[in-house]
């Protein structure tokens, strides 16, 4: 029998984990985090971390499993994923995979691509490239050739800027052009999938920033310090350089203002969104086979419907 499972994509602040804690109350579920930033222990407030008490009340997986200054890929992602999905509907529960790291799903849905192992020649001369230039030129240099790898990475993100130009300079071959064909050799269940559509970008970003501000209210910066007190992490760190932790950190180490660091945290978190929802629109995210839904976010009607109709799709697959 192919496990049934549910999945609900979203931009960032279109209130997917929201959806999931309601889908409880009709369904017994498990949630699968698929956010490459609550891997992370100490990462609670500027990751919308679900709280303990909602873990308590609802099966979390996937979140404070790695601390810090540890790397977590897309491939151990979709391991632990699909056995945590078999084990879940082996205890007779459901399966409910939320978050917004598109990379985590493409993985999960299609498969992991055969990439070309790393080259340190290469590396280094776009290390020495990026320093004279910066990662943003490298950026434009990426979008002249791989548009569609550049849509979905932020023009500061060094790492997947050096990967996908080193790719390309090993291979001669585009990322998109190495993920094709990997939908063959992913493992199958059987998907209802619901996408929440932001609304109205004026919506979405006034949303962002009340959101931000909360953030902050509740200690997001004071969270920040104590990472950089860890005396381990550094500018170059992955979990440093994610939306609003990169930011604040700048605030932190005195290379701004408060004001400043916000104002360019709620402009990345933008940016985060723009790309993500690049990547629901691309026809190879998702599988063929999967019954795909949509919502429209914090939408009362339009929501209570999308998810009576992922749950007759998880109860009825017929």
């Amino acid at each position: 029998m192919v496990a049934a499972a549910i999945a609900i994509l979203g931009a960032t602040g279109t209130g997917k984990s929201a959806l999931a804690m309601r889908m409880a109350r009709e369904l017994p579920v498990e949630i699968i985090s698929v956010d490459s930033a609550q891997v992370y222990r100490g990462l609670d407030i500027g990751t919308a971390k679900p709280t303990l008490s909602e873990r308590g009340t609802v099966p979390h997986h996937l979140i404070d499993i790695r601390d810090p200054e540890d790397v977590y890929s897309a491939g151990e992602f979709r391991d632990d994923a699909h056995a945590l999905i078999r084990a879940i509907v082996d205890r007779g529960n459901v399966p409910v995979l939320v978050g917004g790291t598109m990379l985590y799903f493409r993985a999960l849905f299609r498969g992991i691509a055969a990439l070309p192992a790393a080259d340190p020649q290469i590396r280094a001369t776009l290390d020495a490239r990026a320093a004279n230039e910066g990662w943003p030129a490298l950026h434009a240099e990426l979008a002249a050739v791989d548009p569609e790898a550049a849509a979905r990475i932020h023009p500061h993100d060094a790492q997947r800027i050096q990967r996908a130009l080193e790719v390309l300079a090993v291979s001669g071959r585009t990322l998109g052009e190495h993920w094709q064909g990997t939908a063959e050799h992913a493992d199958h269940f059987s998907w209802a999938i619901g996408i929440l559509d932001p609304g109205s970008r004026e919506d979405l970003h006034a949303r962002l920033a009340q959101r931000l501000d909360a953030m902050v209210a509740a200690g997001f910066v004071d969270e920040v310090r104590q990472l950089m007190s860890r005396g381990t992490l550094d500018e170059s760190s992955p979990v440093l350089r994610l939306v609003g932790y990169r930011q604040l950190a700048e605030y932190c180490r005195g290379q701004s203002t408060l004001e400043e660091a916000t104002r360019k945290a709620l402009y990345a978190t933008r940016q985060l969104a723009k790309r993500q929802m690049t990547w629901l629109r691309s026809p190879g995210l998702t599988p063929p086979s999967a019954q795909i839904l949509r919502g429209t976010a914090f939408s009362g009607p339009d929501t209570e419907q999308l998810i009576r109709s992922l749950i007759k799709r998880i109860t009825s697959p017929c």
